[in-house]
């Protein structure tokens, strides 16, 4: 079978001029002032809506040991 009705290259483009990604919203922190997305948590602090979501200083604490534990395997 033979397409009847090609679609051409602006038809198809003008098709495909929705499918650009939009600019990532960020909002300010309450807490610290810091940039995050919305509607997620903030990464400096772990504070969600005015709220503590997650204790960034464990975090924190878990990655300093685990880049230590790194390094002295790499040695």
């Amino acid at each position: 079978m033979v397409n009847r009705m090609r679609a051409n290259r602006s038809h198809r483009d003008n098709r495909r001029s929705h499918h650009a990604l939009d600019d990532v919203r960020l909002s300010k922190c309450a807490n610290c002032s810091a940039m995050h997305i919305r509607h997620t948590m903030c990464d400096k602090c772990g504070t969600y809506r005015g709220k503590k979501v997650v204790d960034m200083t464990a975090v924190v604490a878990k990655k300093v040991a685990k880049n230590k534990k790194k390094a002295e395997v790499a040695k």
